[in-house]
């Protein structure tokens, strides 16, 4: 049996969120969590660059029920590489309330591919946040991409808004769907208005499948909870502007935080305040990410 010591540094999950405020509608979706572990179930990668605390499929879905959301996203951790059991059993266990987003090798076969697709699993991952992995050239994630096209699946994005420029061609080269991990973290101590967002918004304007999760305040905001109004002006343009390719979620465990640990219920009550009417608050928290990764359901 493999044991695990978390990080030091690494700070845990709050374990008693209060109550958000904010109603979530009927059929609302966390489109972007995690599940670690346990490790000593499903062993943390050799190649990873944390050890967390374990955060289970158990936890996850207490926490679900306690916010009042009714379907996850479960985007495979990094902490567990391209070893998606974790994942997969939290698919099985949640009885057709979650949907997955792997981590996959080129050489993946389509027999993997399919037993995913059957477990819940509608997308890939594609991280190029240096400080979590290594990035791969260009090639690496094409090959991929041709392999996961038979089934529809999408591809999620992660980077930082400095790198936007020079992943550009190849972003716009996919033919799949592409979902924008947190607004592709802009610096929200520059203007809403200023180049660098208006970059992403061009993204965004010029290539409509590429959708956008307005998540994670808590890593951008300099202003900080519960409030987060400075990450306010950023989500609110994107939520307002794409209406019908926007998603939300609350990043649960919060990996890799270093100054403190939000509060999920404070998470939820940032809604309101990026998406202030009721048919904005249905399209991104109920019909938009059903569309996504339900539409098999349809």
């Amino acid at each position: 049996m493999a044991t695990f010591t978390m990080d030091a540094d690494w700070l845990v999950f709050d374990r008693a969120p209060t109550r958000p405020t904010f109603s979530l509608p009927p059929g609302s979706v966390d489109a972007h969590c995690h599940v670690f572990g346990p490790g000593d179930v499903f062993p943390y990668a050799p190649e990873r660059k944390y050890t967390p605390c374990d955060a289970g499929k158990d936890q996850l879905f207490a926490l679900r029920d306690f916010l009042g959301v009714d379907n996850n996203v479960i985007v495979q951790a990094t902490c567990h590489g391209t070893d998606n059991r974790a994942m997969l059993d939290a698919l099985v266990s949640a009885n057709g309330r979650a949907r997955g987003v792997a981590t996959v090798h080129p050489d993946v076969s389509h027999d993997e591919l399919a037993e995913m697709h059957d477990s819940g699993v509608r997308g890939v991952r594609f991280n190029y946040v240096r400080r979590l992995v290594d990035p791969e050239p260009d090639e690496y994630y094409h090959r991929i991409v041709e392999k996961i096209a038979p089934f529809g699946w999408h591809v999620v994005i992660y980077f930082e808004a400095a790198d936007l420029a020079e992943r550009w061609s190849f972003f716009t080269s996919l033919e799949t769907d592409v979902v924008v991990d947190h607004m592709g973290r802009p610096d929200v101590t520059q203007s809403v208005n200023g180049p660098a967002f208006a970059r992403f918004l061009a993204l965004m304007d010029e290539h409509e499948n590429f959708w956008c999760k307005v998540t994670c305040p808590e890593r951008l905001s300099v202003d900080g909870p519960p409030h987060y109004r400075d990450v306010v002006p950023f989500a609110r343009r994107v939520v307002e502007r794409f209406p019908s390719r926007v998603l939300w979620g609350t990043d649960w465990p919060h990996p890799n935080l270093r100054d403190y640990m939000p509060d999920d219920g404070a998470i939820v009550d940032f809604i309101p305040e990026i998406a202030p009417t009721p048919d904005l608050q249905r399209k991104l928290l109920v019909d938009n990410p059903m569309r996504l990764y339900w539409r098999d359901d349809e």
